[in-house]
């Protein structure tokens, strides 16, 4: 055999049937996305039919007078990839009327639009480019409704929709034992946020309130709103809070004495620091956060008191600002709380950390319109930080700690009656 003939021979065994299957498996993974298309088509147009048949017998078969008779095809609209798509739908009349097809009708009521819509603007795609993010479709299905005008009023008519169900939920079964609220600022908006904290530890967005500035009408709206769904003021709780007189005064004009307030040490911190030079960074931050980890409320407070009298005379603004409020920057000491549901609860983190989702998601928007689309954007990043909420650290001591807020306020209701009886 000639050197040519070995060869065409040898490429002729290469060539043999688990090849080709190879070859053939290539093209199939290379065009998988369209296969499926096709072929899910394909099983659509058959359960369509099979409908029709069992509503009108077997294709070319005389019905009886008065029942269901085929009445040709017309174009319907399913979705599919994001978008709408044309589908050819098999019709039945029945005495003149339209009969349903019952898969075709679950088809159709199911519309994942509006969520697509809404995790894809989360997730940081603009309108402008939804389209583009959408796997490829193909011609023949008339894929429409993925413009950047569909895309918007999905966007706006799903987040209103979602908050519309959040703001009106019910609050009494929620069994909230701790209340963070904090403030962000969306363009020309101050937005107030609640998060509360349940007997179990679970972090519950419970609402928002959007004014011009943090003032004490706007705080008492939110806390208002919040009683009004459902937040009993009568039961003690621990509110953590930033500082914020205007928060301060609200608390306690809705909800009294019994309910006690933490004051963040972060936010203490960071205050004191700004009235102070650079170079006293180091000696005043290790001072007070070694206050802050004292066994004692005595020693904790003995601490930044002396370091109060330190700053007097040099730094009296920075000492000013540490004992304003110094006794609430201490209220969860002394009351037996395991050192990690204390620093947890010691500072705004948790809600800060909300704060920063609600940034993520909205930092794309170049123009707000106005306060609606504030509230629902910032109701977005809400929703969408919620699914990656876990359980506060040192959870397992809430006990604990709605035993201390509840003696707290039975002292404070004897304290009371004395004073009454007096």
């Amino acid at each position: 055999m000639s050197k040519t003939a070995k060869k065409k021979s040898k490429n002729q065994a290469l060539d043999a049937p688990g090849q080709r299957t190879l070859r053939l498996a290539a093209v199939v993974r290379r065009s998988l996305h369209a296969f499926v298309i096709r072929e899910g088509m394909k099983a659509l147009d058959e359960i369509l039919e099979q409908d029709r048949e069992r509503l009108c017998g077997p294709a070319h078969s005389k019905g009886a007078p008065g029942a269901p008779q085929r009445w040709g095809g017309a174009e319907g609209r399913l979705v599919m990839g994001g978008q709408r798509v044309v589908v050819r739908k098999p019709r039945v009349r029945q005495q003149g009327q339209e009969v349903a097809l019952p898969s075709w009708e679950e088809f159709a009521a199911e519309d994942p639009l509006d969520e697509r819509a809404f995790e894809q603007l989360v997730l940081g795609v603009s309108t402008r480019g939804y389209g583009r993010s959408l796997e490829p479709l193909p011609e023949e299905l008339g894929s429409h409704g993925a413009s950047k005008s569909s895309v918007s009023r999905r966007f706006v008519g799903g987040t209103k929709r979602k908050l519309d169900e959040w703001l009106q939920r019910d609050l009494s079964e929620l069994r909230i034992v701790s209340l963070m609220l904090d403030g962000i600022t969306v363009d020309e908006h101050t937005v107030i946020v609640a998060l509360g904290i349940d007997e179990t530890g679970k972090k519950q967005p419970l609402g928002l309130w959007i004014g011009a500035t943090e003032n004490a009408r706007l705080c008492g709206e939110l806390l208002d709103n919040l009683v009004e769904r459902g937040l009993d003021p009568q039961r003690p709780y621990l509110f953590v809070i930033d500082g914020s007189k205007a928060l301060r005064k609200a608390i306690r004009d809705r909800f009294g004495k019994r309910s006690l307030v933490q004051r963040c040490q972060e936010h203490k911190l960071r205050n004191v620091l700004r009235h102070l030079p650079q170079k006293l960074h180091p000696m005043v931050k290790k001072t007070m956060r070694d206050a802050y980890r004292s066994k004692s409320k005595a020693t904790a407070k003995k601490r930044l008191l002396q370091l109060v009298a330190h700053l007097d005379d040099e730094r009296p603004d920075a000492a000013r600002s540490l004992k304003e409020g110094l006794d609430e920057t201490l209220t969860l000491k002394d009351m037996n709380l395991s050192a990690s549901l204390e620093r947890t609860l010691s500072t705004t983190n948790p809600i800060e950390n909300l704060n920063t989702s609600i940034r993520r998601v909205s930092r794309r928007v170049k123009r707000w319109r106005d306060g609606k689309m504030v509230k629902r954007w910032v109701a977005a990043g809400i929703l969408e930080a919620q699914p990656g909420f876990r359980r506060l650290r040192g959870h397992k001591s809430i006990p604990t700690l709605m035993s201390a807020l509840h003696s707290s306020a039975e002292q404070i209701d004897r304290i009371d009656d004395q004073q009454q009886a007096a």
